[in-house]
């Protein structure tokens, strides 16, 4: 857990000595100040600004964006668990989610074995086999009503599980 009392400490110690530095060498930060904003020793009162500190505005803008880009690209390949920062490379839910070694539900918090690796890429396997022979199925019953008129059905069991009587 975080230690809030020690930040707040040092933050304060940081203040007091710089606003010492600020107080005993007013006139030397102040021309400093001056200087490099681009306010002093310019035709004009706001020319010295615009044409120098104030036309880094725009580069403090084009910093933003990168910065909100690069943590939009970080929060998309970080774990999905709120408050983990480990970059989530297992993909969980059918892919909905992106999550560490620690948060995945397969790997129960630590890291996945070669056992463990072996027997979800034989799941896998299987799934694909089946997935694979019911698509062929389905594929040998369409070729096979190919054959028949407008308006026929071939006999046999429908997508629905209910068979259709032969004709004739």
């Amino acid at each position: 857990m975080l230690r809030w009392r020690p930040i707040l400490i040092t933050g304060l110690v940081c203040a007091a000595v710089a606003g010492l530095a600020i107080w005993l060498h007013a006139a030397l930060v102040g021309h400093w100040l001056q200087v490099h904003t681009g306010i002093i020793n310019e035709s004009g009162p706001y020319y010295g600004f615009w044409s120098g500190f104030g036309s880094d505005i725009e580069e403090f803008g084009i910093l933003g964006a990168i910065g909100a880009a690069v943590y939009q690209l970080v929060k998309k390949y970080n774990c999905h668990e709120p408050g983990c920062w480990r970059i989530g490379n297992h993909p969980a839910a059918g892919g909905q989610f992106v999550l560490c070694y620690r948060h995945h539900p397969d790997y129960r918090g630590k890291k996945p074995t070669h056992e463990l690796i072996e027997r979800l890429h034989q799941q896998h396997l299987e799934r694909q086999a089946v997935l694979h022979d019911k698509l062929e199925q389905i594929h040998e019953r369409v070729a096979a009503g190919q054959g028949e008129g407008p308006g026929e059905t071939v006999p046999g069991p429908a997508a629905d599980g209910v068979t259709t009587p032969p004709r004739g």
